[in-house]
């Protein structure tokens, strides 16, 4: 009796026999020879899993074949349209498949508008992001969406149109060509859990065209969406109830899962998918090199379930990378699962995601600077930092969103916290609410019933820079730029691609004045959404100054982190340094070593000489970070907030 691996290996063959004559002949005449043969073996490579994810979501349906053609066809008509230096990359990838994997690889992100006013002013900044040494800039949504209510570009009307105020397609392609002739990958957002109600296909389905109507999930009456919301939390509880609204024009209640006018994409719908196929390889002929796949926990719904994390998710995404390494394999995905740190994990592999956000990581290291206890953050790396060989995360201390505490219960309580009474402490300490505090953020989303709520501010007024220049402070601004520097230090050095959040890197504070805004009234990240400030940036050289010592601190550890061989296609070790507010671990490969400290204490912290050598280190070492020369006879002093990068003398 076959299993079902032998029988999906069988049929996917017999499919791919009675298919290619059909794509050849619709399609080879139309480039030279030993293009199309490249292009065919890596279809016949990636196809096998191709047909298994697409067996698995659509294998049901009567016209599968049609519909498998119809998927394949729309990848070759895009690889045609690939221009010929994008398809030199893509041989040049797949030479080096992990080619993210590099030391050199350092993020960057910011909104194109206020960074530089538009794409043509972005393509001018490029000087800056050379001088940090970025190789990867993420840019926040670009795309056409509604005027007023977008969320923040996540309410895409078109995945082909470049928002007005920032410029054309055409000036993304050329911004992109010219990122990557100075050697840096540009990643965007694939908005594709849904669209907005503006989009061509929500405007024919409120027409009443049935076909785009079954581009969504829409319902003639309560009885499905009631059974459905049984076993469903409601994700943005102050835009809704529920997950359904309801649109007058058609009488029906269509899915949306976040705010009203973003609605669900229906993937049971196989034209669905071969459609978002079709603008996943547009963005990728753009010179997209990375893209962010936004929400995809959310992507497939179950009766009975909280239609999260389901294993149709995961199809969809890896049916995706296949076809992507079929049409365009220089392009790598990066997951967005802000949700349980196991949950998190299962999307990343090699066949999926290759990239993860590491939110779990962002929450643990403002955890340890409030609670000044590194403890949580030592148990939690140990037991999930280490994702599928091949894979990276990337690692941040902010972003455009608000910080959650993103952390496993279970790792809470191995520590000895209370995990809901623990989160609560977290949301009063970094909104300034409780005694003592050095951070001022504004709560988002609070619940005024639980307390519960997540935060929002820029990194430098979180970490107390806003406090201490606000009481004139210098003892409390020499910690803070500590602070800064000391949290930064640990997600470029850890392991992964580090993504730093355009403006931290020169201190830049809340901007309070978000609330005169109507559109933004109500959504705090807006303190963090802010203006770049680039008379801050002029001082960025000028180390007496706050935005220099930040600035030319991140420089010094970047630089490290991309000459020093020890971080290159190494392994991380987490270990256990006998003092709860050292936070250590090493970063080794065959032939380099160096052992990372952070000092997540106000106060002088003393390590044990014995354990240090029990670990391998030697009682003279060199601090690569702060380039001198450290003795450890007895034992390792260090200061308050200190980070050090260690390495033996030779």
């Amino acid at each position: 009796m076959k299993t079902e691996q032998q029988w999906l290996d069988e049929h996917g063959a017999v499919s791919l026999r009675r298919l290619l004559p059909r794509i050849e002949a619709r399609f080879k005449d139309q480039t030279d020879g030993a293009e199309w043969d490249a292009y065919v073996d890596r279809m016949r490579r990636h196809f096998p899993r191709l047909f298994g994810h697409l067996h698995a979501l659509y294998g049901r349906n009567y016209d599968f074949f049609y519909h498998l053609e119809a998927i394949l066809a729309a990848a070759t008509e895009m690889w045609l349209a690939r221009p010929g230096e994008l398809k030199a990359l893509d041989a040049m990838r797949e030479a080096d498949p992990h080619w993210y994997q590099s030391n050199r690889m350092v993020g960057a992100m910011c909104y194109v508008d206020l960074f530089a006013g538009d794409l043509k002013g972005l393509r001018e900044r490029l000087p800056y992001l050379t001088e940090m040494g970025i190789t990867y800039l993420h840019l926040m949504p670009v795309f056409k969406v509604p005027a007023d209510d977008n969320d923040g570009g996540y309410a895409v009307s078109s995945y082909r149109e470049v928002d007005p105020d920032l410029g054309t397609m055409e000036d993304l392609a050329a911004l992109a060509t010219e990122l990557r002739h100075h050697g840096i990958s540009l990643c965007l957002d694939f908005v594709f859990n849904h669209t907005s109600d503006e989009h061509e296909w929500a405007t024919r389905a409120l027409a009443g065209s049935r076909e785009y109507q079954a581009y969504y999930r829409m319902f003639p009456n309560r009885e499905m969406p009631d059974a459905y919301e049984r076993s469903m939390p409601e994700v943005f509880t102050e835009d809704h109830p529920g997950a359904f609204t309801y649109r007058t024009r058609i009488k029906k209640w269509v899915w949306t899962t976040f705010h009203t006018y973003q609605w669900d994409l229906n993937y049971e719908n196989p034209a669905v998918f071969a459609s978002m196929i079709e603008e996943m390889l547009f963005l990728a002929n753009q010179g997209i090199e990375i893209l962010r796949l936004d929400a995809v926990a959310y992507i497939w719904k179950r009766l009975g379930t909280n239609s999260q994390n389901l294993p149709e998710a995961h199809w969809i995404i890896q049916a995706f990378n296949a076809i992507a390494s079929i049409a365009a394999p220089a392009m790598v995905f990066k997951s967005e699962a802000i949700v349980h740190p196991d949950e998190v994990n299962k999307y990343i592999g090699v066949e999926e995601c290759q990239l993860s956000y590491n939110p779990q990581l962002m929450a643990l290291l403002w955890d340890a600077l409030a609670t000044r206890d590194a403890r949580l953050l030592y148990h939690a790396m140990g037991r999930r930092f280490t994702i599928a060989e091949g894979c990276g995360w990337v690692n941040y201390v902010r972003c455009h969103d608000d910080i959650g505490w993103a952390f496993a219960d279970d790792d809470v309580e191995a520590v000895g916290f209370k995990p809901a009474e623990h989160r609560r402490f977290l949301t009063r300490f970094f909104t300034g609410q409780f005694e003592g505090s050095f951070a001022r953020g504004e709560p988002f989303q609070e619940d005024p019933v639980t307390g519960d709520a997540r935060v929002s501010g820029m990194g430098a007024s979180l970490a107390g820079l806003e406090r201490a220049l606000a009481e004139d402070d210098e003892a409390e601004r020499e910690l803070a730029v500590r602070r800064i520097l000391l949290i930064h230090g640990v997600i470029i050095t850890i392991g992964g691609i580090p993504l730093i959040y355009l403006g931290d890197e020169i201190a830049m504070l809340n901007d309070y004045d978000y609330g005169r805004d109507p559109a933004k009234q109500g959504d705090s990240r807006w303190l963090h959404r802010t203006t770049f400030d680039w008379e801050r940036a002029e001082q960025r050289r000028d180390e007496a100054s706050v935005p220099g010592r930040v600035y030319q601190g991140l420089l010094r550890v970047i630089q490290l982190r991309s000459q020093n061989a020890a971080f290159a296609y190494a392994d991380t070790e987490f270990a256990e340094t006998g003092n709860k507010h050292v936070f250590a671990f090493f970063r080794s490969n065959d032939q380099h070593v160096v052992f990372v400290l952070a000092n997540f204490s106000e106060r002088e912290q003393r390590l044990e000489a014995r354990r240090l050598r029990q670990m391998g280190m030697r009682k003279t070492m060199v601090d690569l970070y702060a380039g001198r020369v450290v003795t450890a006879t007895q034992e390792l002093v260090m200061e308050p907030y200190q980070f050090m990068v260690l390495s033996r003398v030779v």
